[in-house]
């Protein structure tokens, strides 16, 4: 055994002390270190996403995509790229319960010859905004109420009923795919729509989709409960034994394509993250499989400390003009600076297969100042050394919008019902009824009636059949709304 810094211990039990029986010594370098780096071990939890779990693999192509994107990992058959996945929980702190009613982040990390490329999404394929200005009073709905220090559904519901885009994602998550049995048994999504450029710069449209080929499988509040009583990370402990038994889980990934041409086609905006790209009218492609071979051998280096971000993109997908995507682009590198540090990405999990070469340096942790091409030369452009930027990996010159005026204004197709209705009336009568009880279930504790009756508003919008049976649920008539 030995300090930090490579010094013999040679006792671990007891500390020095002034006799048998004095006060401990300032001088037991060893107890002051311990004790220092044992104060230090927790690092800032995720504001969201902090209950989670995390698994590595590999992904191997099983299309040649190389006609839509020069993205490395899709470049032809058979091609394998290591990958690392984080599934989540959103609302909740570190500690909570796995069987809780929430999203679930669904984000891989590729490890690609040409840097890191992150697909960060949830295992629905939409969300309650659609632009990131409202995300910070969203989360904070969800969140314990400052006073209380408990999540409260009037909370939740009265941010809700005054922002009828959550509609959508409402619904999807008070049906059974609210609850998750595990984090293998359930799809994921990018949400967003992203753009593929080829090597001709020609641009396409893309959403990403995991499809689980260990079946979809949910749970009911009451089965939650259950498990929930005796096992609160049950989905971390399945997913881990999973793998340790060499029952390896896979999902298979598909993408889905819009022209730019074809953007403005549609009764809702593409790029709106509460509209999902129904499959009927936009094809699955499948372009490969994901498989989760190895869990992580120090939880806290390979899970709490992978940073993923929706803005590690490499040379073939550019960020879309999503307005919530956008924000999430400056959010996520923000909140790994704030909580791993200023060189995060130069922890060993978050490190690309390729050496960087940049002239970023110094700072807390920083281990990258060997990149540089001469140890005296720190800034480029300069005549001492050869280190340059690649044209061919500019970005490409397109946008969907024509329009050059600076607005602050909502989308020009909101349609905030159309699909939530659609997604209603796809549900069996079993599951509509599980969606009801579930929406009562919470909109039953809030007090305030105004906020029950403008939900019960906006699912009638969505199918008149829905809001009926909300209202009748929670014992409201058609008078009541006269």
């Amino acid at each position: 055994m030995t300090t930090n810094g490579g010094v013999p211990v040679g006792d671990n039990q007891n500390s020095q002390t002034l006799g048998h029986n004095g006060p401990v010594l300032l001088q037991d370098i060893h107890l002051i270190e311990k004790l220092a780096a044992f104060d230090r071990e927790r690092i800032p939890e995720r504001v969201v996403h902090a209950r989670g779990t995390g698994a590595f693999g590999y992904f191997e192509a099983t299309a040649d995509m190389s006609a839509y994107t020069k993205a490395a990992p899709f470049q032809k058959v058979g091609k394998k790229t290591d990958l690392a996945v984080r599934f989540s929980t959103v609302a909740h702190g570190k500690g909570s319960s796995e069987t809780a009613r929430d999203p679930r982040g669904f984000a891989v990390k590729f490890y690609t010859e040409e840097g890191n490329y992150d697909i960060v999404g949830n295992n629905l394929p939409i969300f309650f905004i659609r632009d990131a200005i409202k995300f910070p009073d969203f989360i904070h709905t969800v969140k314990p109420s400052p006073v209380t220090n408990k999540q409260d559904p009037n909370r939740f519901f009265d941010f809700w009923s005054l922002s009828p885009e959550a509609t959508h994602m409402v619904t999807r998550l008070y049906t059974d795919l609210g609850i998750p049995k595990g984090y293998q048994y359930m799809d994921g999504s990018s949400v967003h729509g992203f753009k593929w450029v080829n090597k001709k710069g020609e641009v396409v449209y893309v959403k990403y989709t995991w499809k689980t080929k260990q079946g979809i499988k949910t749970m009911t509040p009451e089965e939650a409960s259950m498990v929930q009583a005796k096992n609160v990370g049950h989905a971390t402990e399945d997913l881990r034994n999973a793998i340790e038994s060499k029952n390896y889980p896979k999902w298979d990934l598909y993408v889905q394509f819009i022209k730019p041409e074809d953007l403005d086609k549609y009764d809702f905006w593409p790029l709106d993250a509460t509209k999902h790209w129904f499959e009927d009218e936009f094809p699955l492609v499948k372009i490969g499989t994901m498989t989760l071979n190895r869990n992580p051998r120090n939880f806290f280096e390979e899970v709490e400390s992978i940073a993923m971000a929706p803005g590690n993109l490499i040379p073939g997908v550019e960020a879309s003009e999503d307005k919530m995507l956008q924000g999430r682009l400056f959010s996520y590198f923000d909140t790994q600076r704030h909580r791993l540090g200023g060189n995060f990405q130069q922890l060993p999990v978050n490190q690309p297969k390729n050496k960087p070469v940049n002239y970023n340096s110094d700072s807390w942790g920083s281990q990258g100042n060997d990149r540089y091409a001469s140890a005296e030369i720190n800034y480029e452009p300069s005549n001492h050394v050869d280190v340059k930027e690649d044209n061919e990996f500019r970005m490409a010159p397109f946008t969907a919008s024509k329009e050059m005026k600076i607005v602050q204004a909502p989308i020009n197709k909101t349609n905030n019902y159309g699909q939530a209705g659609q997604f209603y009336n796809s549900l069996t009568e079993t599951e509509k009824k599980h969606l009801i009880a579930n929406l009562v279930g919470d909109l039953s504790q809030v007090k305030n009636q105004r906020i029950q009756k403008r939900m019960i508003t906006h699912f009638y919008r969505a199918d008149r059949d829905y809001g009926m049976r909300v209202a009748k649920a929670l014992g409201y008539s058609a008078k009541d709304f006269m």
